[in-house]
């Protein structure tokens, strides 16, 4: 790269403008990807942590072999693959509401763009998670109504900070029994959150699935010179 940071792929959506960009940090020194939507950071491949541990730590409260899993949001694709990691999952529905960011990977110009194509456990959905949550149908349309072992959801800040209001009827009582309702009996969902661990949200979680608890995950900030944090919920349906 000539330039300390290149324009990938812009492209104007619903939700506003939405740019790829990678750069050379000169804190790390190392070259990063980054998704801007207008102004706002959504995600960086300098922080991928806690994406990762969301998977990891989601499959590991599901028992047994050929899994069935659903993503919700594919972003720089951390959480597919560190998915994709565990050998006992059958397959992967990676859920994705912007065509734009699909077609980055199926281009090529993200580091893990290849895993996720080629590995034909691996299908990338354009649509959107939560209207397909609200749904009896669920996340497959070529199966209505079939059952997952794990659904692992990645698009908002937090359950507070929304990307969209419309995102918030799935943080109710509602909108998780919904959710719950595509899982298998002892299927586990796991959400991300930027925020710590929020007591009125667990509690909400707790309404409607056994075994609820929040993770703290901590990884290294170079660019603060601290120790950050993450939250991933874990609950299971009974």
């Amino acid at each position: 790269m000539t330039s300390r940071i290149e324009e990938l792929a812009w492209q104007q959506t619903p939700m506003g403008e939405i740019s790829l960009r990678r750069r050379i940090d000169p804190v790390v020194k190392t070259q990063v990807y980054e998704v801007k939507l207008g102004d706002e950071f959504l995600m960086s491949s300098m922080f991928t942590v806690a994406e990762i541990e969301l998977a990891r730590l989601g499959l590991a409260e599901v028992a047994g072999d050929e899994l069935d899993v659903v993503v919700g949001g594919l972003g720089l694709g951390y959480t597919a693959v560190a998915a994709l990691a565990d050998e006992r999952v059958r397959s992967l529905i990676v859920v994705e509401t912007l065509g734009e960011v699909i077609a980055w990977h199926q281009q090529g110009l993200l580091p893990f763009a290849t895993e996720l194509t080629t590995d034909d456990r691996c299908r990338l959905l354009h649509g959107d998670f939560f209207e397909l949550t609200a749904r009896p149908a669920g996340y497959d349309p070529d199966v209505p109504g079939r059952l997952v072992h794990a659904i692992l959801l990645d698009v908002d800040h937090s359950p507070r900070h929304l990307l969209h209001p419309r995102h918030a009827s799935l943080y109710t009582v509602d909108g998780l029994r919904a959710l719950a309702a595509h899982l298998h009996p002892g299927g586990v969902f796991g959400l991300w959150s930027n925020d710590p661990p929020d007591d009125e949200f667990t509690a909400v979680l707790g309404e409607v699935f056994a075994d609820v608890g929040a993770k703290v995950v901590t990884f290294d900030n170079p660019l603060q010179g601290r120790t950050s944090a993450n939250t991933v919920y874990l609950a299971r349906r009974t």
